[in-house]
């Protein structure tokens, strides 16, 4: 057969979407279709209607019509086997039958044309390799991205390494004499299988800036750079007060980026202590835990030779299973008969200067029970879309966490969601498909809230549902309660930083 094009349309012989296979101008595609639906007579059922020159084969879908234009001479069984193709084809990639849905999905429509006719003839495909051929999934793209994104996290790793090195080396110069060293004591160590990275990149060291001629102090039109006019200031209050949610430089972080990290204290002792847990949790949305994965370190970092043999006393007031691992230098003999951190050898001290994990632990459960933020999100179909409630619970009232996110997929090409009952504040962001609900302050005081909206959609559009936060306070009750010298046992005046951060938190 010869097929001069494929094209939906309306009722009235609008052309939504049109792929011609053979030579055609606009004028004799659109005039085509449009004496397609004069020629069809009412009351009479068919599958095609033909003309001096030209036989049309058609398909009704709902208020729309599938047409296929063919020569009169091709096989009219051949064609009624395509076009059964070309409407199977539709409903894979638009999911109401309408004008608007069409014209938002039409250059996928044309893609899965291309692959059923090739020159105006047919190709041997089914559906399942036309959903194949338009995917374009590639394996061998997959495995060149792995490659590369783990010659990146190398890169990164190494060059850690290196900055580190020359940090160390100009301090030994500095000094006339080399650091006492400290066998077998990485900056890394793994928990679980997972990998905690405790090394801090050091930057190199700047250069002094030299001293710049002095200048007439007289006055000068030239531009600064950086400095914000008049002009913008307006602009931007102008943008403010039509609703739009602007981000300048100088916070520089949406509220869905201000929960990846805690800010680094100022005053710190010679004797530094950071206690950082991460969690990894997946619920489903009907309830039920399937994972939950807490990962623990304390990092040591001395920065006074006197302080280097010290001792830490450990409290462990977790009631909930978890797994404690010392360090293989740390002597796990006094860490079990008295809770103390402290080396097998007391007459060597702490590596100066540097991050050291002396203890870690593990918890992994699937108990509900133990989930410190629960997220219920219930979408019901409604006659315009769907309504979502979804609403949170801290369960863990010791627990204070803050720049809470709450981050719900949302349809393409449905606009902006309309919100109705709101605790907290809210972004759309249109150009990720999503919306973020953000609260600043979850705890016992605001142990629950709750967040309504309509939107078009289906239930399954609304997840998975995503969550960050950060916490000063650690999950599992385990804290440094004190630091005391080798010899004579005096305290030892220390700090302690303490960060309870979100890996994964995913109900699907």
């Amino acid at each position: 057969m010869v097929l001069l094009a494929a094209a939906v349309c309306t009722k009235a012989g609008k052309a939504l979407v049109s792929r011609q296979f053979v030579e055609m101008t606009r004028t004799r595609v659109e005039g085509l279709l449009a004496a397609f639906p004069k020629l069809m007579n009412t009351g009479k059922q068919h599958t095609f209607v033909e003309t001096e020159s030209v036989r049309y084969v058609y398909q009704p879908l709902e208020k729309l019509y599938m047409v296929l234009v063919t020569t009169k001479n091709s096989n009219i069984l051949e064609d009624l086997e395509t076009l059964r193709l070309f409407s199977r084809v539709i409903p894979e990639y638009c999911r109401v039958l309408e004008e608007s849905e069409i014209s938002e999905h039409c250059f996928d429509l044309i893609f899965a044309f291309d692959e059923i006719v090739a020159l105006g003839y047919r190709e041997n495909v089914n559906l399942a390799q036309i959903r194949t051929f338009t995917e374009m999934d590639s394996h061998e793209e997959k495995v060149f991205r792995a490659v590369r994104e783990t010659q990146e996290r190398e890169a990164k790793a190494e060059m850690r390494r290196k900055a580190k090195e020359l940090q160390q080396a100009r301090r030994d110069a500095e000094r006339g004499k080399k650091a006492p060293g400290f066998g077998g004591f990485g900056s890394s160590a793994v928990v679980g299988g997972t990998a905690i990275i405790t090394d801090t990149l050091v930057e190199a060291e700047k250069p002094k800036p030299s001293p710049v001629p002095a200048r007439s102090s007289g006055p000068s039109k030239a531009l600064k750079l950086g400095a914000r006019g008049k002009e913008v200031d307006d602009f931007v209050d102008k943008l403010k007060s039509e609703g739009e949610n602007i981000i300048l430089p100088s916070t520089g972080k949406r509220p869905s980026e201000a929960s990846k990290s805690l800010p680094t204290p100022v005053n710190t002792e010679s004797v530094h202590l950071r206690v950082e847990e991460k969690i990894t949790l997946t619920c489903g949305r009907d309830g039920g835990l399937q994972n939950m994965e807490v990962l623990g370190m304390i990092t040591l970092r001395v920065t006074d030779e006197k302080s280097g043999r010290i001792r830490l006393l450990i409290n462990n007031d977790d009631k909930r299973g978890v797994q404690l691992q010392t360090h293989p230098n740390v002597d796990k003999k006094l860490f079990t008969a008295e809770s103390l951190i402290g080396l097998k050898n007391p007459d060597k001290s702490f590596p100066l200067n540097n991050d050291v994990g002396v203890l870690k632990w593990r918890l992994q459960t699937t108990d509900e029970a133990l989930i410190p933020l629960t997220i219920n999100c219930w979408p019901s179909e409604s006659g315009s879309g769907c309504d979502v409630n979804i609403e949170y619970e801290l369960q863990e009232e010791s627990l204070e966490l803050n720049d809470v996110v709450i981050s719900i997929p949302i349809p393409s090409g449905v606009g902006a969601p309309v919100i109705g009952d709101l605790d907290g504040e809210y972004r759309h962001d249109g150009r990720r498909n999503v919306l973020e609900w953000y609260l600043p302050v979850v705890d016992v005081k605001n142990k629950t809230g709750s967040l309504e909206f309509s939107i078009a959609g289906q239930p399954n559009d609304f997840f998975p549902v995503n969550v960050s936060f950060v916490s000063k306070g650690n999950y599992c009750d385990i804290q440094v309660t004190k630091v005391s010298q080798v010899d004579g046992n005096s305290p030892v005046r220390y700090s302690t930083e303490t960060s309870f951060l979100v890996d994964k938190y995913e109900i699907l």
